[in-house]
């Protein structure tokens, strides 16, 4: 399907792996120009010649080493992204990595501190930067990564939960304020995918973390990607205010 964005502008925050490259490469391949960024600057190259490889037509795709953990050098990335693309971006996949494992009885007050301005403020000061000029131009696309814990909060991941739920809230109030200017918001809520950080957490014990999720596998963070994508086409114009899970039927829930 041909999602009808070919040569658009996207910044893709945290693409350098896992989620965020997927939905780079996804894009990339429907011949949109991408900004990604990341920390690393080793995977961070990786991530840019990856995407090259299935990028469609002479679409532009640069790195930016840019730290997300703080407001500012999330609004720096998309800086930095209009500068590299040549243009204001028309698409920004919000996107940052997860808070440490914690209780109520482990976390303490920078815990949830950090989670907030990682997972919260970081997509408020992207979108802040990014949508004006989509609001002016008459058409945008603002695709969040965040959580299946925004939805269904998982106990063990108490700060991430509370801060996943806290930019859920201001997304849906965001893609209120915007619909009539042609720019839609929406929200992935991702459950467990084949990533690199489940690898390195679970080890030999990867496989075995499928047979609890009702398709009976984990996801592919390229099938994730294409999910992306789609709401980011043409076709996608009249879906927003959405948070989406992808989550191979975990949710339960009728909502």
């Amino acid at each position: 399907m041909d999602l009808h964005i070919a040569g658009r502008r996207a910044a893709v925050a945290a693409g350098s792996a896992g989620l965020g490259l997927g939905a780079a490469k996804a894009l990339a391949a429907e011949g949109v120009g991408l900004a990604l960024c990341g920390r690393d600057p080793d995977r961070l190259g990786a991530a840019v010649e990856a995407v090259r490889a299935v990028a469609a037509g002479s679409s532009d795709v640069i790195g930016i080493a840019a730290d997300l953990s703080s407001a500012d050098g999330a609004s720096a990335f998309i800086g930095e992204a209009v500068d590299g693309l040549g243009g204001p971006v028309d698409i920004l996949i919000a996107n940052a990595g997860g808070p440490p494992a914690g209780t109520f009885s482990s976390t303490d007050l920078d815990a949830y501190r950090a989670a907030f301005e990682l997972n919260t403020l970081s997509t408020v000061a992207m979108c802040q930067s990014a949508v004006p000029s989509m609001r002016e131009r008459g058409w945008g696309r603002v695709v969040a990564i965040s959580s299946l814990g925004a939805r269904q909060p998982y106990p063990f991941l108490m700060a991430s939960s509370v801060a996943r739920a806290a930019v859920t809230s201001f997304l849906k109030i965001l893609s209120l304020e915007v619909a009539s200017d042609g720019v839609t918001v929406n929200n992935l809520q991702p459950g467990t995918h084949l990533t690199d950080r489940i690898r390195s957490t679970w080890g030999d014990a990867t496989g075995d973390l499928g047979d609890s999720i009702p398709v009976g596998h984990l996801g592919d963070p390229d099938d994730f990607g294409a999910v992306a994508a789609f709401l980011c086409s043409t076709q996608a114009n009249f879906i927003t205010g959405v948070g989406l899970p992808v989550d191979g039927g975990a949710n339960q829930a009728l909502q």
